[in-house]
């Protein structure tokens, strides 16, 4: 997956914006909270940091490629990081994002949520 295609992917998923930030890194957010980062990879190869389930965290952390996010994994968050190859297919990569964007439009309040347009006006009224 290119920089490019990758930029283009996160772009797709609901209510997300984009910014540079970071020292030129593209930043992927929803609901003003970040659910991916683009840059900063290893010659040719561009990174892409993500959070991620606690199982994810378990199952990716040590496989060739990807590694614990740095700074955001050293202060306990589930956060990985894919910088070099073999790491992950594009596929798997994009499945990866597409739960990273959930999990994080998961923690918004239902109010953001209905202004986001990611559930349903009448749902979550208390």
């Amino acid at each position: 997956m290119t920089p490019a295609e990758f930029n283009d992917f996160c772009l797709s998923l609901p209510a997300t914006s984009h910014v540079v930030q970071w020292g030129g890194a593209d930043v992927y957010k929803v609901g003003g909270k970040v659910f991916a980062v683009a840059g900063w990879g290893t010659g040719e190869h561009f990174a892409v940091t993500f959070k991620v389930t606690p199982l994810g965290f378990e199952i990716l952390k040590d496989q060739p490629g990807c590694r614990p996010a740095p700074y955001l994994a050293s202060r306990g968050m589930t956060w990985i990081q894919h910088y070099q190859p073999p790491g992950l297919t594009a596929g798997a990569l994009r499945d990866y994002v597409q739960q990273s964007h959930r999990l994080v439009a998961d923690g918004l309040t239902k109010k953001i949520k209905r202004e986001l347009g990611l559930i349903r006006p009448e749902e979550g009224k208390s």
